[in-house]
């Protein structure tokens, strides 16, 4: 049987969808695999009556090794690519966030686009290009060629990424184009000429917001934020479209546009599902939601809706339920930190303060210590504003200003509880913070945050609350001050030289060995050109001690109490991040960027 493929001459080949027989011969002239494994992959399918499947599919299912880079496997990915060079196209992984659905569903017809196995990705004024997993299927590229006046630019794709996003593109599309088309006569935005008409559109509540295209379309934008490592998604009303954006390590990505109308209709489903009040539009509102991911984990969402010019404004927070169970290291504690740490909450008695922006996992940080102190021979007790995820191992209260139940009322509440654990939301004035030291002094162990930049900050801010300096001698534990850094991309991750004198630059008077190399950040499919996936903590932990009571008084100089608890082992969160860069975790410009000077 002949080669059909050459990596030296590329003949001009018949119609004709791929083969397993072909590339199988072409991956054994390539060195890719044994003869052995070929005869014994026919023997299978023959056996088995063939599987009615993409070809690549069948060989990325034998989990071969890859003979030529150790510890790698011919996956679909380093097949896909493999191909495409032996073919002579371009190689593209697919970034669904990168598409613009609208548009790309709008250049070929699902039921063609199916047929032919391809699917547009991006189009331009002057180009279109459109993914294949079939390189030598060319009549689609003829047919469409006198339709489009763009040039068709050809690209080889995984066929499981183009099955499932023709799939989802088009689903997707169609119930927008679908629910669009049933609002129209009730409520188009076309017509609408000033800011009051908006207004009074998005409060009409004529939108539909149980229909099935309504239903479908949050249906796959939960799924899909779940799928894409989303912490937050943020639905955004403008005047004519309506924005949809996800967080995803810290930063937001645009995803979808739908139009005003749908908008509405979408807003209104969500907020069935939290239980928000869908005709109340003039309010803010707070709810939640629980989903389940595409694997079957179940997953909350916390919903804040927030009235606008242009409509509501919905945001839903992602909580992960792996949280919990993530020990101290998973979520970047060092050896040294993680000790201390463990150190400061086992203490019988005290309070415990975790500060830092909002966003910089101070409630990760609580709720996996409140699982880890969580034994059925103490009782765990949480106030909290709002209750982020529900633990059935602890009794979580929620503050509700409506009915004047704050966070001071709510620890009173919780002391005649026989608590032996309290985890207050905040501290945000006197009386809470005057109640949480008292509990201290009565023998619980008291967690709390603050929003201060560093840990110093933390003791400087109680005292301007007006505690007294002689009560946070007598009470605090410790303070911890942290960040969440972005990881750099495992897969492009670059290594680099450092000079000494940008070393001693970044780290000051601190004495942190140079490292032989440092990473920086490049960009890749995988992390979608950010060069970081995923987050890690870095903290900046003071533990109090005699020498750092001396310094607090009532009339204590933030400068002078920072000074005195670097002489006594204080890492600051900057030189913590270093220490991230020194072990090829993230890189200078991130720890930079994210922490105090």
């Amino acid at each position: 049987m002949n080669l059909p493929m050459n990596a030296q001459a590329k003949p001009i080949h018949r119609e004709r969808r791929l083969e397993l027989r072909e590339l199988l011969e072409a991956l054994l002239t390539d060195g890719l695999i044994q003869p052995q494994q070929a005869r014994e992959l026919m023997v299978k399918l023959e056996a088995h009556g063939g599987k009615v499947q993409h070809p690549l599919l069948t060989l990325a299912e034998c989990q071969w090794p890859h003979p030529k880079d150790p510890g790698r496997k011919l996956s679909m990915e380093v097949l896909v690519q493999w191909l495409a060079q032996r073919v002579d196209l371009q190689y593209l992984r697919i970034d669904p966030l990168s598409i613009d659905v609208t548009k790309v569903t709008a250049v070929v017809p699902y039921a063609y686009a199916a047929r032919s196995r391809i699917l547009p990705i991006k189009v331009s004024q002057s180009e279109i290009t459109i993914a294949t997993c079939e390189p030598f299927l060319r009549e689609w590229e003829r047919d469409l060629a006198p339709v489009i006046k763009q040039k068709i630019i050809r690209v080889l794709a995984n066929p499981q990424d183009i099955e499932r996003y023709l799939l989802e593109f088009y689903a997707l599309a169609r119930s927008v184009k679908a629910s669009e088309n049933e609002r129209a006569a009730q409520s188009s935005i076309s017509n609408v000429q000033n800011l009051e008409q908006l207004i009074e559109l998005g409060r009409s509540g004529k939108l539909d917001a149980n229909n099935q295209h309504v239903v479908a379309i949050v249906d796959w934008l939960m799924q899909y934020a779940f799928d894409q490592r989303a912490s937050d998604i943020h639905l955004e009303p403008r005047r004519d479209v309506g924005n949809i954006r996800f967080r995803i390590d810290g930063i937001l990505h645009d995803v979808y546009q739908i139009p005003a109308t749908v908008m509405m209709a979408v807003t209104s489903r969500i907020k069935i599902l939290a239980r928000m009040d869908v005709a109340e539009k003039r309010k803010p509102q707070d709810g939640r939601v629980k989903m389940r991911t595409p694997s079957g984990k179940e997953v909350e969402l916390r919903g804040s809706s927030l009235p606008t010019a242009f409509g509501e404004k919905l945001v839903l927070r992602i909580f992960d339920p792996e949280v919990l169970v993530k020990d101290f290291a998973q979520l970047g504690f060092g050896s040294a930190d993680e000790r201390s740490w463990r150190e400061m909450i086992e203490q019988p008695h005290g309070i415990i303060l975790v500060t830092g922006p909002t966003g910089s996992g101070k409630t990760t940080t609580l709720y996996s210590t409140l699982k880890h102190l969580s034994t059925s021979a103490v009782n765990v007790c949480t106030i909290e504003d709002p209750i982020e995820l529900v633990e059935p191992a602890f009794n979580q209260m929620q503050v509700n200003p409506t009915i004047n139940l704050n966070f001071a009322d709510g620890v009173r509440a919780l002391l005649r509880q026989d608590p032996d654990i309290i985890m207050v939301g905040e501290i945000r004035d006197l009386e809470t913070s005057e109640i949480a030291v008292q509990s201290a002094l009565t023998g619980h162990l008291v967690l709390s945050t603050l929003h201060t930049n560093d840990a110093s900050s933390a003791i400087v801010r109680l005292l301007d609350l007006g505690v007294p300096s002689y009560l946070i001698k007598a009470t605090l534990i410790g303070v911890v001050a942290q960040r969440l850094l972005r990881k750099l991309c495992p897969h492009c991750k670059r290594a680099t030289e450092v000079t000494a004198d940008r070393w001693q630059e970044v780290i000051g008077n601190w004495s942190l060995p140079r490292p032989a190399q440092i990473y920086e950040a490049v960009g890749c499919l995988e992390c979608r050109e950010t060069g970081y996936l995923g987050r890690s903590g870095i903290y900046e932990i003071m533990r109090m001690s005699d020498h750092l009571h001396e310094h607090i008084r009532k009339d204590t100089e933030f400068l002078a109490l920072r000074h005195a608890a670097f002489k006594h082992g204080l890492v600051p969160l900057r030189v913590a991040g270093f220490q991230k860069v020194v072990e090829g975790v993230t890189t200078i410009e991130e720890v930079l960027a994210l922490t105090p000077a």
